[in-house]
């Protein structure tokens, strides 16, 4: 009887836990990044619901970067960051045809870590098909002040437009990008 009631309880307590994740606020008295306040002029149409929004994944070979002491790359001895990206979302605004992109990742120093600022060459891409409609590179700067461990970045690229609207089609695609800048 007393499994019962305890596996009862559990499943009552994971459920209000649940519902507390799902509620959308921060926790600290503001409002979620998903929160909005009621009212007819924030109402979600049924349409929007139903509506597709690319996922953003990272290219292959993209996902890590590398940061070496001048001479030495290639020598991880010399590596002094090593940076990498983690989580990636989107959100779609339907009224401007526009995609929010957003890449979320960390810095770690290297056995040559330091102190510092490092400009992360992250790149955002949008395709239909093979035909480019968005490519920038972002050099997101980083400061490094705690060298005994992990520094998170999260770089937002607001309002990205998808000509011809967003479709079934459009793709995006972000990652680091260490090539030639354009």
């Amino acid at each position: 009887m007393l499994k019962k009631v305890f596996a009862a309880g559990m499943v009552l307590a994971g459920s209000a836990l649940l519902a507390g994740c799902q509620s959308g606020g921060s926790g600290a008295g503001g409002t979620g990044a998903g929160a909005q306040p009621q009212g007819a002029d924030t109402a979600v149409r049924e349409s929007e619901l139903r509506a597709y929004c690319p996922a953003v994944t990272v290219r292959d070979g993209t996902a890590f970067s590398t940061t070496y002491e001048r001479g030495g790359e290639d020598d991880p001895n010399r590596v002094i960051y090593l940076s990498s990206i983690s989580e990636t979302t989107r959100s779609c605004n339907y009224g401007t045809g526009s995609v929010t992109v957003a890449i979320a990742g960390r810095v770690v120093p290297g056995p040559k870590g330091r102190a510092g600022n490092v400009a992360l060459p992250l790149r955002v891409v949008m395709l239909r098909g093979d035909q480019v409609l968005f490519s920038q590179l972002y050099r997101h700067p980083v400061s490094v002040s705690d060298i005994s461990g992990a520094t998170q970045f999260v770089l937002t690229v607001p309002d990205v437009p998808v000509p011809g609207g967003i479709d079934r089609g459009v793709t995006l695609q972000v990652g680091f990008d260490e090539g030639n800048g354009r």
